[in-house]
């Protein structure tokens, strides 16, 4: 059976809701390893020029603003992030869905705050469309680990894989010794616990 694995080539990354009000109600994972798992995916898209899709709800309330580590990360998508206005599923908006669309790429990674709202609709949609989802769960949480264990298999048993982020790295990179491995290395050994 073939692996079926997602590259470079053929994959765009979707963070969506990464916001610092948002982040701050998530209690299934720890605030800092969730927010380091999201810039690592940004960070993975920069090195290997994969399309990066930012999306945020609600800017101006509780939900805040976008990580500002995205700003320096990857400038142009976050000026051209799609700032919602309340649309809970963001597949559910034009603009969202269209710029997903216009990465051209079939295969998603998609990471989201919370997992059980953020993340969840938008995947069960992009899987009815026909694409293939890796979801990484844990550069997303949720309020509660129930709601984010009940999240999480909702959209497996609906086809999507769940992932994290070192499983969707690696599974860009391949071979540690390839232009994608040397480029991607950083961005792993930065996500290494230091004692």
């Amino acid at each position: 059976m073939a692996l079926d694995l997602f590259t470079p080539e053929d994959t765009a990354i979707v963070l969506i809701d990464h916001q610092v009000g948002t982040m701050s109600w998530v209690g299934s994972i720890p605030f800092k390893e969730m927010k380091a798992n999201a810039l690592a995916l940004a960070k993975a898209a920069k090195a290997l020029d994969i399309p990066l899709v930012l999306t945020t709800s609600m800017e101006d309330h509780a939900q805040g603003p976008l990580l500002e580590e995205f700003a320096e990360i990857a400038p142009q998508e976050y000026k051209d992030r799609v700032q919602r206005t309340g649309v809970v599923n963001s597949m559910d908006d034009p603009a969202f869905a269209a710029a997903v669309k216009n990465t051209g790429r079939r295969n998603l990674i998609i990471a989201g705050v919370t997992n059980d709202v953020c993340t969840v609709y938008p995947t069960l949609t992009a899987l009815e469309e026909g694409y293939k989802v890796r979801v990484v769960a844990d550069a997303g949480g949720s309020m509660t680990k129930l709601a984010d264990d009940t999240a999480l298999r909702r959209m497996e048993n609906a086809g999507a894989v769940i992932a994290s982020v070192n499983t969707a790295l690696t599974e860009l990179a391949v071979n540690w010794a390839s232009p994608a491995g040397q480029a991607l290395l950083p961005v792993v050994v930065e996500l290494i616990p230091q004692p």
